[in-house]
């Protein structure tokens, strides 16, 4: 048995929204405690996917992105990887739907952009194979819904079609100030401003379920649950 197989076959049994979130705290990916977002809010809990930072840690992320995609039934000819965080999980998701057992052997081409558009060799904003087809947008998280906005731009400017966003975590976090929250998640703004689904790996949702199924991080849930309550959508 190769190592791609024993990953698949473990993937099997292990390959729910919530072992993900196991998956994710194991890794350190995601914290509870108290920490201040970019938007200066006080968070009970922190997800940064760029703490996947190994070889082994950023190939089991890259299997729960190929297994949520193809559980998502959404049709798809290639994937493009948004500078910069998307780049890498673009690039390990071709790869480990390649390999995976289910799509017999059928190979996933990709592409990504550059922040600068590049004046010698090749030159342009993009990097990979020829935007066509179908195509799916992959990144770590929905905030401002900005990377998805230029992604689209770009793959419609080429001529391609826009098919799903996938993202590892969803917040289903209201925007915006205190007493002025947006109506809809970012994830949902997304949704309805591109007409495209929205596939996420886990969700806030999946992060509370193992607060309530795992007593040593009983202390957090009600923190975590406030702060759905204050922000989260219903």
């Amino acid at each position: 048995m190769g190592i791609s197989d024993y990953y698949w076959d473990a993937m099997s049994t292990d390959s729910d929204r919530r072992a993900f979130v196991q998956f994710a705290l194991n890794e350190g990916v995601l914290r509870f405690g108290s920490f201040v977002t970019k938007s200066g809010r006080t968070s009970p809990y922190f997800f940064n996917a760029g703490l996947f930072n190994s070889g082994g840690s950023v190939g089991r992320l890259s299997q729960f992105y190929a297994q949520a995609l193809i559980d998502s039934r959404q049709p798809f000819d290639m994937l493009f990887g948004p500078a910069y965080k998307g780049i890498p999980l673009a690039t390990a998701t071709a790869v480990a739907l390649a390999a995976h057992p289910g799509r017999g052997g059928r190979d996933v081409p990709f592409a990504y952009n550059r922040k600068e558009a590049k004046d010698h060799g090749e030159g342009g904003l993009l990097v990979g194979a020829p935007l066509q087809g179908k195509v799916v947008i992959i990144d770590d998280v929905i905030t401002a819904g900005t990377s998805v906005r230029e992604s689209v731009d770009i793959i419609r400017a080429a001529g391609a079609e826009p098919a799903a966003v996938l993202i590892a975590m969803d917040r289903m976090e209201r925007a915006g100030p205190d007493g002025n929250l947006s109506a809809h998640s970012a994830v949902q703004e997304v949704q309805q401003r591109y007409g495209l689904p929205v596939v996420s790996i886990a969700s806030l949702t999946d992060i509370l379920a193992l607060l309530e199924n795992h007593s040593e991080f009983a202390q957090h849930q009600n923190a975590v649950m406030a702060y759905r309550a204050r922000y989260g959508i219903q």
